[in-house]
């Protein structure tokens, strides 16, 4: 047998050690970059938000409602009821949202504040009601809320805040303290700043398509930015936001705001004073 030695085989050889180490190299850095991009995003609240089926919200909107309800007095008079009625279901029926799904409740007390619970439950303070000089400043608030719901936010917030093995187990009704929690941060805690922003705006445009004056929700703002610190610890919209005012100009200055003078309210004059009457008397 007859060996031939090849002058190049050593060149070769280190030649294919390189290409080896340095493909290497290349699937380890892969990994970490892929790994980093992978972390940055919250995939339990992602993969795990679809588990959260509309029978299990609509558990959950009953059972928050019933455990925030069950201290408080929900107002029937139809004085009072029937305008807010009215207000949603026009920014409703404008923007393509079903009004049958709002589930309305106002509720008697003097704190300023409006939030949503799951599976579309609407509530309403009447300290709000009674601070509002017209209806636009009304709907304005409805329709930041509205848009809430719209976008999932009232779920994503509870997911992100509590965590959703923790928010499927409380759908049992066995946990009265995880209940509270949830509760309790979705009446006195606001939503992250980009979810605030993104229900701002969208109000805004709410109340265009329903040919409403969308000056109404900058007046509100600024109405509640003057009463701070106190209404700041109860009014969801402003809580949490270290300058509400450049979050007002932000509102005010919306490209989409101006232009549009087209406004028609929805109640009459003597519906309104009758409304803002009766309000006066609880």
């Amino acid at each position: 047998m007859v060996f031939l030695w090849s002058f190049d085989r050593p060149f070769k050889q280190k030649k294919n050690m390189k290409k080896v180490l340095f493909q290497g190299l290349a699937t380890i850095g892969a990994f970490f970059i892929l790994w980093f991009v992978l972390n940055q995003v919250n995939w339990y609240s992602v993969l795990h938000l679809k588990t959260v089926t509309e029978k299990t919200e609509k558990a959950l909107g009953e059972l928050y409602w019933d455990f925030f309800s069950a201290d408080k007095k929900e107002v029937t008079d139809l004085k009072i009821t029937k305008p807010v009625d009215l207000w949603v279901a026009r920014i409703c029926v404008s923007n393509e949202i079903d009004p049958q799904k709002i589930k309305i409740h106002i509720i008697q007390s003097q704190e300023v504040n409006a939030f949503a619970l799951p599976d579309h439950h609407l509530v309403i303070f009447t300290g709000l009601l009674q601070m509002a000089d017209n209806e636009a400043e009304i709907c304005g608030v409805i329709g930041h809320e509205l848009s809430h719901m719209e976008n999932n936010h009232v779920m994503k917030k509870l997911v992100r805040e509590i965590g959703m093995t923790t928010l499927l187990s409380s759908a049992t009704g066995n946990n009265s303290n995880v209940i509270n929690e949830a509760v309790q941060k979705l009446v006195s805690t606001a939503y992250d700043r980009d979810m605030e922003t993104e229900a701002d705006f969208q109000a805004i445009e709410y109340i265009k398509k329903a040919n409403m004056n969308p000056n109404g929700y900058a007046q509100m703002l600024y109405k509640l930015a003057k009463t701070e610190p106190k209404v700041n610890q109860i009014f969801t919209i402003l809580n949490t936001h270290p300058n509400t005012y450049k979050r007002i100009n932000a509102v005010t200055d919306y490209d989409h705001l101006k232009g549009n003078n087209d406004f028609h309210e929805v109640v009459s004059k003597k519906t309104w004073v009758e409304f803002k009457q009766s309000l006066s008397v609880l």
